[in-house]
């Protein structure tokens, strides 16, 4: 599935008008992943909330003014099983008022589902004593069904990995702006390059807190850290150059009709060199562009 594939209405529907994007689909299929990417577009993001409080919810929300109009919220297995014959109930209503709702399914194989279980060691919330995992997912199979046949959109996240639904969702639902949507991203290079960037920029030259054994356990989002680099001449002349450069070369990317760009910064183990200058570059473009993104894949 790639990006186009998301409905024309997720990408341009008129940024002033309340949004409901309702996320659902199988345990371990990638629901909270895609939860965190609306919360980070600003989505106020609300998760395994009860169908029957929807409505209050998206009123309490309104009262505040326009600043909370982009709602989104995780519908699992974990809610009774009526909450699921209610829903759709509930949202026809909702629409009705004039809300923009937006169901999303989000499957996987169950081949890929084991797999995933079984290496994070977590227990389905269906799986009682007797009952197993295969068994489990079958009965959610069976409990979500009606979900999937009314939902807007079914993504099937079997080949993708985090990262890959991550920047799905969010080129698909970053509010409707004149610019890009800007992702800034930290990573290890021992641990690979991601496979998403569209810039890379390499912060290996530059001095490593990792040699300061009272740093090494904290990150670069942490103080101590922060005023370490900072101290460093060689740090503040690279972050110069790179806003400088990215300055010069975004509005190349909207020109040319982009909607979503990912600036991946990395260094040796990708939590402290490149999560500071991911933070700084963000707040940097923040203050001149809508749609900015963070994401750090080894504090993830």
């Amino acid at each position: 599935m790639s990006e186009r594939d998301l409905p024309t209405a997720a990408r341009v529907a008129d940024p002033d008008a309340r949004r409901l994007i309702v996320l659902t689909g199988m345990s371990g299929g990638g629901k909270t992943v895609a939860l965190r990417a609306l919360e980070d577009l600003e989505f106020y993001c609300v998760d395994n909330l009860p169908s029957a409080l929807l409505p209050q919810l998206v009123e309490a929300t309104g009262r505040d003014g326009s600043d909370r109009n982009r709602i989104a919220v995780g519908v699992d297995v974990r809610n009774r099983s009526e909450d699921f014959q209610h829903l759709p109930k509930v949202l026809a209503e909702l629409a009705g008022k004039g809300v923009q709702v937006h169901l999303i399914f989000i499957d996987c194989s169950d081949t890929v589902l084991i797999k995933r279980y079984s290496e994070t060691r977590r227990r389905h919330p269906l799986a009682q004593r007797g009952v197993s995992l295969a068994d489990a997912i079958v009965e959610e199979r069976r409990l979500l069904r009606p979900l999937m046949a009314i939902a807007d959109k079914v993504i099937d996240s079997s080949d993708l990995n985090v990262h890959q639904l991550r920047r799905l969702i969010a080129t698909g639902y970053a509010q409707a702006t004149e610019g890009l949507t800007v992702m800034f991203q930290s990573f290890a290079f021992k641990r690979g390059l991601p496979l998403d960037s569209d810039f890379v920029f390499d912060a290996r030259c530059l001095p490593n807190p990792h040699w300061k054994p009272e740093l090494r356990p904290l990150s670069g989002k942490d103080g101590p850290v922060r005023a370490f680099l900072e101290a460093q001449t060689v740090v503040g002349e690279y972050l110069s150059d790179t806003q400088r450069w990215l300055e010069a070369w975004l509005p190349r990317f909207e020109q040319d009709d982009r909607s979503y760009v990912t600036v991946s910064v990395g260094c040796t183990g990708g939590r402290h060199r490149s999560v500071y200058l991911v933070e700084q570059l963000a707040a940097h473009f923040r203050a001149s562009r809508e749609s900015v993104l963070t994401f750090h894949r080894e504090l993830a």
